[in-house]
């Protein structure tokens, strides 16, 4: 049995390693240029599926990774909140859509943002900020309540966990490989992909780093009986389950351990520490490369926009239960069902969004 020294180790070895991946994450997402709304933004305005394909690589990767790692016992991931037998489908198309729209009107996702306060953009400060509280006000504030009596009292309950080789009642590893293998087969048909190795390269390590989250949580960070409660136990994780990479609760975790800092209760956990990361990530990538630069807003207008879209992404992306990274590739990496009407539900909502602003901005 571990002792509380035993256990305080590790989950300072969580929080370092979140640290790392976020570094990791910040850093190669400037260098291949991944962002969600630039994918869909690309594809709307040009019909350009590079970075769409990029984003589908990422998936494709965490897929196999990850239920490779399910197979092999590593992971016990029974316990996700992705995978629950309660199906929120109002919630994932309600949130989904507010998410998209706003990342179209804040110029990014969560993650997207922070990658850009890295390189230098003041704009994003105050759409993180602002995100943030809005995330916290839908989690446990008034747009909590809201949600909580509205959009989820509307779902449907599984007789099992909603991932589909649940549903499916097959075993993860053959669903995972049919999916994983036809992503891969539709993103290297493209000629014009295969000539840009950045966008692989950003693919498959984007992909990879979803799989170490949840290696990193449910296994390094995961002890089968702590010795002050006799439980299994996740370490130095907010949800007190295993957990991977997303954008949406962890700011408003690293806003309430920000504010709330005295309180003993509140910590550093893997969430938080990947938030940091990718802001410290982007940031070494923008002066190594010599492309910082401060950004500011235009006007008003832009500020506004910014102010909206920031809010709709905190209050979405709680409602959807993830963004386009936590629903968009670390929930579908468990092939959760939940995860698909989210994601799709966030695409229509960047594309309803980008056509908004093609008209009105």
């Amino acid at each position: 049995m571990l002792d509380p020294e035993d256990i305080d180790r590790l989950e300072l070895t969580v929080v370092l390693i979140g640290l790392a991946i976020g570094v990791v994450l910040g850093w190669i997402s400037r260098f291949a240029n991944f962002c969600t709304l630039g994918a869909i933004s690309d594809w709307y305005s040009s019909g350009d599926q590079s970075r769409l394909r990029m984003w589908l690589l990422a998936i494709a990767v965490a897929i196999l990774g990850t239920q490779a790692l399910i197979a092999a016992d590593l992971i016990v991931v029974k316990d996700a909140f992705y995978t629950a037998p309660r199906f929120f489908w109002l919630s994932y198309l309600v949130g989904g859509l507010m998410f998209g729209f706003g990342m179209a009107l804040s110029s990014g996702c969560g993650g997207r943002n922070l990658v850009r306060i890295g390189g230098g953009s003041l704009k994003a400060i105050v759409v993180f900020m602002v995100m943030a509280i809005f995330a916290y006000m839908a989690m446990r504030g008034i747009f909590g309540v809201m949600r909580v009596n509205t959009v989820e009292q509307i779902f449907v309950t599984f007789g099992t966990r909603q991932d589909l080789p649940s549903l499916l009642r097959q075993p993860g590893i053959i669903v995972a490989s049919l999916i994983g293998l036809a992503l891969l087969a539709y993103v290297f048909l493209s000629q014009e992909l295969r000539r840009q190795p950045r966008l692989i390269a950003g693919g498959v390590i984007i992909g990879l780093l979803v799989v170490a989250g949840w290696i990193t949580t449910g296994n390094i960070g995961f002890i089968e009986e702590d010795p002050n409660t006799l439980e299994s136990r996740f370490l130095a994780t907010n949800t007190r389950g295993i957990e991977s990479l997303t954008f949406v609760a962890p700011l408003a975790y690293w806003l309430d351990l920000m504010m709330l800092w005295s309180d003993t209760s509140r910590g550093w956990t893997f969430s938080i520490a990947t938030v940091c990361g990718v802001v410290l990530g982007a940031l070494i990538h923008a002066v190594s490369s010599k492309t910082f630069r401060w950004e500011g807003f235009v006007d008003r207008a832009d500020l506004a926009r910014h102010l909206i879209g920031a809010a709709l992404m905190g209050v979405g992306g709680v409602t959807a239960f993830g963004c386009t990274i936590g629903q968009g590739i670390t929930g579908l990496s468990l092939l959760a069902l939940g995860s698909l009407v989210a994601t799709a539900a966030i695409v229509a909502g960047g594309w309803l969004g980008l056509h908004w602003l093609e008209r009105h901005a």
